[in-house]
C-alpha cells in the first residue's frame, strides 16, 4: 500500500490517459488561433473572424467547420494555390480591404461547390486570370480595384457572377485606350469588344510578318533571275568572239542548257 499522503500510481496513470484522450478529441474550435482571430456563432453558422488582425498571409489554423470567414482589413498581398482547401463547408469569404495584387490559379480550389459569396473588393488587383476563379459558383465582388481594362479582364468578368450592386464600382484604373480610364468596365464592355480588338491587332501583325517574308522571297527570285540573265548575256558575247564553227557548237550547248 502507498504511504500516507502519496497518490497511487494507477490513479496517476489513469488521469494522464484521460487527459490525453480529452486533448485528442477536443474540436478545432478549441485550438490556439492566430492573434486577433476568434470564432463565434452568427445566425446559426460558425464564423471565424480575423478582421483588423494585421495578417500578412492566409492563416493555417482556421477551423475546418467554418461557414463564414472574415479576413478583411489586413495586409495579405497574395493568395497562393490551395489557400482554402481545408474548409469544406465554407459559404462566405471576405477578403476585402487587403493588399492583394495576385491570385494564383487554384487559390479557391475545393470551394467551387458550396461557396456562395466571395468579396475581393478594395484590394490592389490589376490583372487576374479567369482560371483563378474556375468553376466557382459564388457571387464575386471585384469592385474598387485598380483594374487594367483589357481582354483578360473581359474574359474574367464573363466567367464569374458579380455580386449585386458591385458592378458600378468596377472601374478601369488603366487601359490601352485612354478614354476608358475612369469608366465602369461593364459600360466599356457594352461599347467595345476588347478581345476582338486584340484579335484584330494580332491578325494585322501576322499579315505584316507574312508580307515581309513574301517580299523577301520575291526579291531573291528577281535577283536570281537577273543574275542568270547577266551570266547568259556574258556567255553569248563570249561565243560571238569565237570562230564560227566552234561558236555554233557552243551556242547549241548554251541553248540546250537554257531550255
Amino acid at each position: 500500500m502507498p504511504a500516507a499522503g502519496q497518490i497511487p500510481l494507477c490513479s496517476v496513470a489513469t488521469w494522464l490517459l484521460l487527459h490525453g484522450l480529452l486533448l485528442a478529441s477536443r474540436p478545432r474550435w478549441a485550438t490556439a488561433f492566430p492573434k486577433g482571430c476568434y470564432p463565434e456563432e452568427e445566425e446559426g453558422m460558425k464564423t471565424f473572424r480575423c478582421s483588423h488582425a494585421r495578417l500578412t498571409e492566409v492563416p493555417r489554423d482556421i477551423p475546418n467547420d467554418t461557414n463564414k470567414l472574415y479576413l478583411d482589413s489586413n495586409r495579405i498581398p497574395f493568395l497562393p494555390r490551395d489557400a482554402f482547401r481545408d474548409l469544406p463547408v465554407l459559404l462566405e469569404l471576405d477578403l476585402s480591404h487587403n493588399a492583394i495584387t495576385g491570385v494564383e490559379s487554384g487559390a479557391f480550389r475545393g470551394l467551387a461547390e458550396h461557396l456562395r459569396s466571395l468579396d475581393l473588393s478594395s484590394n490592389r488587383l490589376v490583372s487576374v486570370s479567369k482560371d483563378a476563379f474556375s468553376n466557382l459558383k459564388a457571387k464575386v465582388n471585384l469592385s474598387d480595384n485598380p483594374w487594367l481594362c483589357d481582354c483578360r479582364l473581359q474574359e474574367l468578368i464573363r466567367s464569374v457572377e458579380l455580386a449585386a450592386g458591385s458592378s458600378a464600382s468596377l472601374v478601369c484604373g488603366s487601359s490601352a485606350q485612354e478614354e476608358h480610364v475612369g469608366k465602369a468596365f461593364l459600360q466599356v464592355m457594352a461599347d467595345t469588344d476588347l478581345c476582338n480588338g486584340y484579335k484584330k491587332t494580332t491578325d494585322v501583325a501576322m499579315l505584316v510578318t507574312m508580307f515581309g517574308w513574301f517580299a523577301m522571297v520575291i526579291s531573291y527570285l528577281v535577283y536570281y533571275v537577273r543574275q542568270n540573265q547577266e551570266d547568259a548575256r556574258r556567255h553569248l558575247e563570249y561565243l560571238k568572239s569565237l570562230p564560227s564553227k566552234q561558236r555554233r557548237s557552243e551556242e547549241s550547248s548554251t541553248i540546250s542548257t537554257v531550255v
